[in-house]
């Protein structure tokens, strides 16, 4: 009976160790929907919150975000591409208004179903270099919610 005893326990915990072990991210190809925060520019009434979305594909990321100076977006979005290396994440793209243009640069790590990012914007504004710092977060639905990969029909 102590046998059994001692095997119920090292079975119990060996599958407690493995349970309390933090799963490691997996980086899934997908939507990743999230805000993107950044600081006060000096022709801004404040610090810009806004929406952005990443597509997850192979290790190749492609982002769109909204870019808004006054109370409405601007008519175009900041663009860009990066790169996925096992759970980081590399963003670099750009937007262009005219006299006021901006070049940007975002990283992070994935844990779990979600990125943190941070970076830079670097400004050129009427011939004038300005940068300003931006922080947010990215974040993919639930697998179960994810589209299925379509199997082979059987013939």
């Amino acid at each position: 009976m102590a046998r059994k005893e001692i095997a119920v326990v090292a079975w119990a915990a060996a599958a407690f160790a493995i349970a309390g072990t933090p799963a490691a991210a997996q980086v899934l190809d997908a939507v990743y929907r999230g805000t993107l925060v950044c600081d006060k520019l000096p022709f801004t009434q404040a610090r810009m919150r806004e929406a952005i979305e990443v597509t997850v594909s192979g290790g190749a990321a492609k982002y769109s975000h909204v870019v808004r100076l006054r109370e409405d977006p601007e008519g175009t979005l900041e663009r860009g591409e990066g790169a996925v290396n096992g759970q980081a994440i590399s963003l670099r793209g750009a937007w262009d208004g005219g006299p006021r243009q901006y070049k940007a640069n975002y990283e992070g790590t994935f844990v779990r179903r979600s990125a943190r990012l941070k970076g830079k914007q670097s400004w050129t504004v009427d011939g004038k270099a300005l940068t300003r710092d931006c922080s947010g977060v990215i974040k993919r639905p639930l697998k179960a919610f994810l589209p299925r990969k379509k199997r082979p029909s059987r013939s």
